[in-house]
């Protein structure tokens, strides 16, 4: 008795998680990512200066990181 094992190649990606998927991931990141920093220069509260900014941006580029990450 012979054990053979049979192995298939991996096929490839669809057309459209090669091309398309990962560039509406990046639209939607970078139009979550410019929104967020917008909306945070216009609601700008006083005295934060430059902080409210930042954390605005670093935070939209965590959720967007965590989300679209495995894609």
């Amino acid at each position: 008795v012979l054990d053979m094992e049979v192995t298939q190649k991996p096929s490839r990606p669809h057309w459209y998680e090669r091309h398309v998927q990962p560039c509406l991931a990046e639209l939607l990141g970078s139009a979550l990512f410019i929104f967020l920093g917008c909306l945070s220069v216009l609601q700008d509260s006083g005295g934060t200066g430059r902080l409210q900014p930042a954390l605005a941006h670093g935070l939209a580029l965590a959720v967007t990181v965590a989300v679209l990450g495995d894609i």
